[in-house]
């Protein structure tokens, strides 16, 4: 393994080799942030068994998607639930995102079975006090309060549950980055590893996100392309 530092903008997540007081790219004065990178060797990857297929020859998907009782919610992503999705919900500090997918994830475990809501914020004591308040007690509402993005992993491998809420992204952080949660290299690794398990899965994940002052949700801002859509609740919903 290799070693390396490099400096990042916490603003856009460009990378420079030396510090610079302003971002080349964003134009964000002391944004660039210190961060160890572990290379590591990888053998060449073999072939996968899948292999390229007409468009018409795709077979269709069969499992409709699932509403969440929340009419705006629903409206946003399409009619409802697709499996293997990323969503990201975004918004200022105690504008209702909690509130949002706590209520949509109890009508979901009634209705699908098992979901998992990861609290990495609050303890599951002070999530149990707000599901009381919204009156979202179902057994299948499964609550962890855990930041490591292993740790989630597991569980949702192990659960293999009908969706699953990350809250939120700036919270997680993995292992195999030496830089702090919330930083950019941590958003972007946690977030693509959520991907992968969610399209592997099939599992429909939410994922939380902060806004900054500006407006834009913070970290990289290529945490918005990688997810399925973008749900802002005091804004316009955005599709991607």
């Amino acid at each position: 393994m290799k070693q390396k530092t490099i400096f990042t903008c916490q603003k856009c997540g460009s990378q420079s080799p030396k510090w610079l007081g302003k971002c080349p790219d964003c134009g964000a004065w002391n944004s660039m942030a210190e961060e160890t990178v572990v290379k590591t060797s990888h053998s060449v990857r073999p072939t996968g068994s899948a292999q390229p297929v007409p468009i018409c020859d795709v077979p269709p998907q069969t499992e409709t998607r699932r509403p969440t009782g929340i009419g705006e919610l629903d409206r946003v992503l399409g009619g409802g639930i697709v499996p293997g999705s990323l969503v990201l919900i975004g918004g200022d500090p105690g504008i209702g995102k909690s509130t949002l997918l706590l209520q949509a994830m109890h009508t979901l475990a009634e209705e699908a079975g098992k979901v998992l809501y990861v609290s990495g914020e609050e303890s599951a004591s002070q999530t149990r006090l707000r599901g009381e308040r919204l009156g979202a007690s179902s057994k299948n509402l499964l609550i962890l309060a855990e930041n490591s993005l292993e740790a989630i992993l597991s569980q949702a491998a192990h659960l293999k549950p009908a969706a699953m809420v990350v809250d939120s992204i700036q919270t997680v952080w993995t292992s195999a980055l030496e830089s702090a949660p919330g930083s950019v290299s941590q958003v972007r690794e946690s977030a693509g590893k959520l991907m992968l398990l969610a399209k592997g899965s099939d599992i429909p994940i939410f994922i939380v996100g902060h806004v900054t002052k500006d407006g834009s949700i913070a970290g990289p801002r290529v945490l918005e392309h990688m997810v399925g859509s973008v749900y802002i609740p005091n804004g316009l919903p955005c599709m991607y």
